[in-house]
C-alpha cells in the first residue's frame, strides 16, 4: 500500500515514475521495510502484506475509491501507476454517476443524445469549471469587498440603514441578496422555467426520470451508492454591480479603459458539511490596452492555446493582440492591406479562422483574409453582395452569411473562390453552425435551416417563434440563444436537427455570444452579462459576471474566454500564472 501511495505521490507532482508490479502479474509486492518506510510510521503499517494492498480489492471497490478522486487523476496520474490501475477510466458508467453527483439528479445531462457521448471529457471539465469559476466568485467577492466596504457603509447610513446591512428591496429575496443570486443558484432546480418544445407545438417535461432510474438500478448491482461522497451543495454569485443603470457616456468618455466597479456579494448554503479552505484563484482578468475607437463587435482566440486575440471593431479595423506579451498584453497589428488606411470599408463584424489563416467579414461586403505567420499580411478579397453578418471556417470551405439572405461556400485556395450562394430564408442570416457534411443557419425570419453539402440540397426548416442571433455546435448538440434572451437546445443526427429545450438562464436582451462544449456552456448578452452554465437540462449558472456595458461576443480556448464590449474594450479571463 505504502509503495502505491509513494508512486500515486510521485506521478501527481509529475515525475515519470516505473510502473508497480500488480500482484496478479506474479511478482509479489517488495516487503523490504528499509525502503518503503514511510517517515515516522512503524514497520507493520508502512510495508502491509500483499493480501491487504490497494490492488488486492474488489474490483467494484478500487472503481469506487476512484470515483472519489478528481478526474484530471484519474484520467492522467492513475494510468502512470499500473495497467490495473490504467483500466479504471474505462468504466462508463462510473463516469455517469460522476456526472450526476456534480449535476444533481433532477437534471438532464447530455440534453441531446446520449449515444457515442465522451463521459471522461465532459466530467474533467465540468470540474474544471466549477474549480475555475466558483473560485473566481470567491476571490472577487473578498477583494471587493475590502476596497468599498466604507463606500457601501456610507451610502447605507445616507439612506437610513444600519451600518453592516443590505437594503432588501424584493419581500422575497434571502437576506441581502438580490433576485439575480437567485435565479443563478448553484444546483437548485425551483424557481427554473423549463420546457420542452416538440416540433408540433406540445410542450414535454424536459427530466427523463426512467433513465436516471435504470442507471441507478444499474449501479445498485455493483456499488453501494449511498456510501459516496456528495458533492456539497452550494449556491454562489458574483455580483458585480458596475455602473448599471449610469447615464450615458459621450464617444471621449467611452474611449477611456473601462472600470469595472466589482461591488460583489456572495451567499454561500453549505447542506451538510462545512467547506475546506478555498484553494487560491484560479482566474485573472485583464483588460487589453484601448486601441478600438469604437465598439468592439466580435472577439475570436487564436493558435489553440489562446496565445493570440484577433478583435473585428465598428472603427473598420481588425487587429491582432498577443495575450503573453506583459502583464496585459499588447497590440501586434493592425490589419489592413496596401494601400488602405483600415481593414474594411465598413464595419468589421464577424471573425473565423482556419489554420495560419484568418477571415473578417464586413458590413462593406467583403471577406477579407490575413495570414497570422506572415505578420497579418493581406492574402486575398472575396466580395459579396451585401454585408456579412457571420461566418463559419471548416476544413475545405469558408461559409458566410449575408444580409441579403444567402449563405455562401467560397474555396479560399481558388482563383474564383466561390463555391455555391443558397438562399434558405427570407431574411439577414444571423448565424451559423456546420460540420464536414452539414450547415445549420438561423435567421431573423425566425427559421432555423439544415443544408446537406453533399447532396446540395435543403433538408430542413424549422419556423420559431423568435430569431436566433448565436449559435455553437459540439458533438451532436446544437445551442443557440435568441434575441429575447432565451437559450434552445437541438439534437442533430444525420442530418435530422430536432428542437428539445427552451431554457430562461436569466438574459433580458439579445445573445451575442455562446460558447458550448462537452462540459461547459458560456454565454453573454447585450444585458451587460456573462453567464458561465455547465450545459445540462436546465443548465447550472455558476457565475454571472456584470459589466459596465454590452457585451457583443465572446471566444473560449483551453479555459481562457475573451469578452468584447460596447464600450470599445476587450477582458481576457484566463488561469492565473
Amino acid at each position: 500500500m505504502s509503495e502505491v501511495g509513494v508512486n500515486l505521490h510521485e506521478a501527481e507532482s509529475g515525475k515519470q515514475v516505473p510502473e508497480a508490479p500488480c500482484p496478479d502479474q506474479g511478482k509479489p509486492p517488495r516487503t523490504d521495510s528499509s525502503s518503503t518506510d514511510l517517515q515516522g510510521l512503524p514497520p507493520a503499517l508502512s510495508s502491509p502484506p500483499a493480501e491487504s494492498s490497494l490492488l488486492s480489492l474488489p474490483w467494484e471497490i478500487l472503481t469506487h475509491i476512484a470515483s472519489l478522486l478528481p478526474a484530471h487523476f484519474v484520467l492522467n496520474v492513475l494510468p502512470k501507476v499500473c495497467r490495473t490501475l490504467s483500466t479504471v477510466g474505462d468504466d462508463t458508467t462510473a463516469w455517469q454517476l460522476r456526472a450526476q453527483r456534480l449535476i444533481g439528479s433532477r437534471a438532464r445531462f447530455p440534453v441531446g443524445p446520449r449515444e457515442d457521448f465522451k463521459w471522461p471529457t465532459s466530467c474533467l471539465e465540468i470540474e474544471q469549471l466549477i474549480t475555475c469559476w466558483a473560485g473566481e466568485v470567491q476571490h472577487v467577492a473578498k477583494h471587493s469587498e475590502e476596497t468599498a466596504d466604507e463606500r457601501d457603509q456610507a451610502g447605507l447610513q445616507e439612506r437610513g440603514l444600519p451600518a453592516g446591512g443590505y437594503e432588501n428591496v424584493g419581500g422575497d429575496e434571502v437576506d441581502g441578496v438580490g433576485v439575480a443570486a437567485q435565479e443563478v443558484a448553484y444546483g437548485a432546480d425551483e424557481g427554473m422555467e423549463v420546457v420542452m418544445e416538440a416540433e408540433d407545438g406540445e410542450v414535454q417535461p424536459v427530466l427523463d426520470g426512467d433513465q436516471m432510474a435504470r442507471l441507478r438500478e444499474e449501479l445498485e448491482g455493483r456499488l453501494e451508492v449511498g456510501a459516496a461522497a456528495q458533492m456539497e451543495d452550494g449556491r454562489m454569485l458574483l455580483d458585480a454591480d458596475a455602473g448599471q443603470g449610469a447615464p450615458h457616456h459621450d464617444q471621449n468618455e467611452r474611449a477611456h479603459p473601462r472600470y469595472l466597479d466589482y461591488r460583489a456579494q456572495v451567499e454561500m448554503i453549505q447542506n451538510k458539511s462545512s467547506r475546506s479552505p478555498s484553494p487560491p484563484p484560479a482566474l485573472e482578468c485583464i483588460t487589453l490596452p484601448s486601441s478600438h475607437i469604437a465598439p468592439v463587435n466580435s472577439v475570436l482566440l487564436l493558435g489553440g492555446k489562446g496565445a493570440l486575440c484577433a478583435t473585428a471593431s465598428r472603427d473598420y479595423n481588425v487587429k491582432l493582440w498577443d495575450l503573453e506579451a506583459g502583464s496585459d498584453g499588447a497590440l501586434l497589428h493592425t490589419l489592413q492591406s496596401q494601400g488602405d488606411f483600415t481593414s474594411h470599408r465598413g464595419w468589421a463584424w464577424c471573425l473565423a479562422s482556419q489554420g495560419s489563416l484568418l477571415a473578417s467579414g464586413g458590413f462593406d461586403g467583403t471577406v477579407r483574409l490575413w495570414d497570422l505567420e506572415a505578420g497579418g499580411a493581406d492574402r486575398g478579397l472575396i466580395r459579396a453582395r451585401a454585408a456579412i453578418l457571420c461566418s463559419s471556417w471548416q476544413t475545405d470551405v469558408l461559409l458566410a452569411g449575408t444580409l441579403d439572405k444567402r449563405i455562401n461556400m467560397y474555396d479560399t485556395r481558388a482563383a474564383e473562390p466561390l463555391i455555391k450562394s443558397v438562399r434558405l430564408h427570407g431574411d439577414g442570416v444571423m448565424c451559423l453552425a456546420a460540420d464536414d457534411r452539414y450547415i445549420i443557419s438561423g435567421s431573423t425570419d425566425c427559421t432555423v435551416a439544415v443544408y446537406d453539402r453533399r447532396a446540395l440540397k435543403a433538408l430542413k426548416r424549422i419556423k420559431m417563434s423568435s430569431y436566433l442571433s448565436v449559435m455553437s455546435y459540439s458533438g451532436c448538440e446544437v445551442w443557440a440563444g435568441d434575441n429575447k434572451g432565451m437559450l434552445r437546445s437541438f439534437s442533430m443526427e444525420s442530418g435530422n436537427l430536432k428542437l428539445l429545450s427552451q431554457f430562461d438562464v436569466g438574459h433580458t436582451a439579445l445573445v451575442t455570444g455562446i460558447h458550448k462544449s462537452q462540459g461547459s456552456l458560456y454565454t453573454c448578452s447585450t444585458d451587460k452579462t456573462t453567464k458561465i452554465h455547465i450545459p445540462c437540462g436546465p443548465p447550472r449558472t455558476l457565475c454571472t459576471l456584470h459589466h459596465s456595458a454590452a457585451v457583443h461576443g465572446l471566444s473560449v480556448e483551453a479555459g481562457i474566454l475573451a469578452l468584447a464590449y460596447d464600450d470599445v474594450t476587450v477582458d481576457i479571463w484566463r488561469p492565473r500564472k
